[in-house]
């Protein structure tokens, strides 16, 4: 594969990283919504859709007859299903919707797969991900400091790389290269986000992220002298509720706290009202019947004269 446009990407992204935005950064991982939609079933599903579904697959199922939007949610239960026992339950409603509202997640980590597992295998071992990534400047540096930028940013990714192996093998199963790439969406993984954030942010090196360091980060102060008000809040945030122990600085519990915070799980509440909703028997669990008919409050249909418009996704 071409390894040129590969090394400029990394280029960029150390421009990025290191470049101070106008607009406000920010390094908070939230989950996003499930749905822009008000969640209020008497006056319809399309909260539920959107949750269900995401919401572009929503927006296909709109378009489709009764008939196949069930022939479709069939297949999709089919996969919810994953210990193939016949039932869906809360915890495997959870976890589709998640992955429902993450694809962009998987796509990315599909592409990114191709694109490291040089021989094939399906798996990607650290020489593998190395030699695609840094390949071209450690073997041909244009200039020194290039050069030393690299080799840091390779022992950074070699550092996540071993912790999102959890073998220790330094080779990576999908689910562990995807926890490489995407270290927010793992428990185990959250040690290394809180401590690389750490690094970018502690300029002066002593382990802490200081109030300067912390507004430094977001704003640029010689660029625009005129300091906004979302600058003096974010001064008034940090002295109040960041900095815990009123040291005048963030550990590493303090900058986990900032950026992993505890949020309301909506995955996890919408799964149980899904089962709730559906579950005809009461046992806690949902049969495919009991799902399929309950189709509306899950995929939602019309009909209406598709023809053209008919939207087709292998996936379902």
């Amino acid at each position: 594969m071409e390894l040129r446009p590969l090394a400029m990407c990394v280029a960029l992204c150390v421009v990025c990283a290191t470049s101070k935005p106008m607009e406000k950064k920010d390094r908070v991982h939230h989950d996003p919504l499930l749905s822009d939609k008000d969640h209020d079933d008497a006056e319809g599903y399309d909260y539920d859709h959107d949750a269900f579904l995401g919401q572009e697959e929503a927006k296909t199922f709109d378009q489709l007859t009764p008939e196949e939007s069930k022939e479709r949610l069939g297949k999709i239960v089919d996969k919810i299903d994953e210990d193939k026992d016949g039932f869906v339950t809360t915890e495997e409603m959870k976890k589709w919707i998640k992955f429902a509202q993450k694809r962009w997640i998987y796509y990315d980590v599909d592409q990114q797969w191709r694109a490291h597992d040089l021989n094939e295998d399906g798996l990607v071992t650290w020489e593998e991900y190395k030699n695609a990534t840094y390949g071209y400047v450690l073997d041909d540096p244009e200039s020194e400091d290039n050069y030393n930028n690299y080799k840091q940013m390779m022992a950074r990714d070699e550092r996540r790389f071993k912790m999102a192996d959890k073998d220790g093998d330094l080779i990576a199963n999908k689910e562990e290269f995807t926890a490489f790439l995407h270290p927010e969406e793992y428990d185990y993984m959250k040690d290394i986000v809180v401590v690389e954030t750490m690094e970018d942010i502690d300029k002066n090196g002593d382990g802490f992220i200081d109030l300067e360091e912390y507004i430094g980060d977001m704003y640029n102060l010689e660029s625009d002298p005129d300091e906004p008000d979302w600058v003096r809040s974010e001064r008034e945030q940090f002295i109040e509720f960041r900095d815990k122990d009123k040291d005048g600085k963030m550990n590493k519990d303090e900058t986990r706290d900032w950026i992993l915070p505890s949020d309301y799980d909506h995955a996890e509440a919408e799964a149980k009202h899904l089962v709730y909703e559906s579950d005809a028997d009461k046992d806690g669990q949902l049969t495919k019947e009991e799902i399929i008919d309950k189709y509306d409050l899950f995929v939602g249909s019309q009909a209406t004269d598709f023809g053209e418009a008919l939207v087709r996704h292998d996936e379902f």
